[in-house]
């Protein structure tokens, strides 16, 4: 369990990167997104034959795992829209909904709501409070954050269930290459109402989305589905929230973002890492 907790936090500080490599690429949202998508799936494919992982899985099977893939790709779709339209802070503050949404559609799922989990969820959305003050004139982005969380939710979630039965990096695999075809089928479209000035990346954006989708894309996914084997969709959402954290302090020192770290940052990021810690020990208790 101790390990699982370990591969967690790892996949949380790799998080961190994903919105700072969003400000950096020049990209259009929805282009940024497909080349991520695009270029993991070429990492992962030649990944698995290294290391020589068996993909064979029946069609629907691949089909079922590869529409779960098409969750993460909106999520990544909003949250970098939440960047663009904003900035890393209001993306990464906003992406600490998704525990919230976890709360909410498990309750659905499963046909049970969980108070404790509420309960911390409310605590983080405080913290986060705390830390970030909302401004009326990031409403944009607040909203696209929003829905991008709850894509995220559903994503964590749906892909619980097949880490049980898939290696992890299988699953990554033909969710990313969902992402690469669900999204491209859109792409004419989205790219008809929002026009780029350049469809293809040039060699800064390419080294920058070589690295995403490396480390922030094939490293963190297959780390975050190695976690979900022994930890709860919830608290790995909830051990998510220590991503803003990072997000931010690498936003304050590398954008210059105007936000001043005060005793209302240190209070804020107080009741985040509680909430992380609180549902940490209840989970590890549950499970002894």
């Amino acid at each position: 369990m101790k390990k699982s907790y370990l591969v967690l936090h790892i996949a949380v500080i790799l998080a961190g990167f994903t919105g700072v490599f969003g400000k950096l690429i020049s990209l259009n949202e929805g282009l940024l997104v497909w080349y991520r998508v695009f270029f993991s799936a070429v990492w992962l494919f030649f990944i698995l034959k290294l290391v020589n992982v068996n993909t064979l899985i029946d069609r629907q099977e691949k089909v079922d795992v590869a529409k779960v893939g098409l969750f993460i790709t909106i999520h990544w779709l909003f949250f970098y829209a939440s960047i663009k339209y904003a900035n890393i802070s209001i993306g990464v503050v906003c992406y600490c909904l998704t525990s919230f949404f976890t709360a909410i559609f498990s309750g659905f799922i499963k046909k049970k709501f969980v108070a404790s989990e509420l309960l911390l969820s409310l605590l983080t959305l405080f913290g986060i409070g705390l830390i970030f003050h909302f401004d009326a004139t990031y409403q944009v982005g607040i909203a696209l954050g929003t829905i991008s969380s709850a894509f995220a939710a559903l994503y964590t979630l749906y892909n619980e269930r097949l880490v049980q039965r898939y290696d992890s990096k299988v699953i990554n695999y033909y969710q990313m290459i969902g992402g690469t075809v669900g999204l491209g089928v859109l792409l004419p479209a989205y790219l008809y109402i929002f026009p780029a000035t350049s469809l293809l990346p040039g060699l800064k954006d390419l080294v920058y989305l070589l690295l995403l989708s490396l480390f922030c894309t094939v490293g963190l996914y297959v780390l975050f589905a190695e976690s979900l084997k022994r930890i709860p969709a919830f608290t790995v959402n909830l051990s998510f929230n220590l991503e803003p954290i990072y997000a931010i302090i690498m936003a304050f020192l590398f954008f210059g973002e105007s936000k001043t770290v005060n005793a209302s940052f240190y209070l804020g990021l107080f009741f985040v890492m509680a909430s992380v810690a609180l549902q940490s020990l209840l989970s590890i208790r549950a499970k002894a």
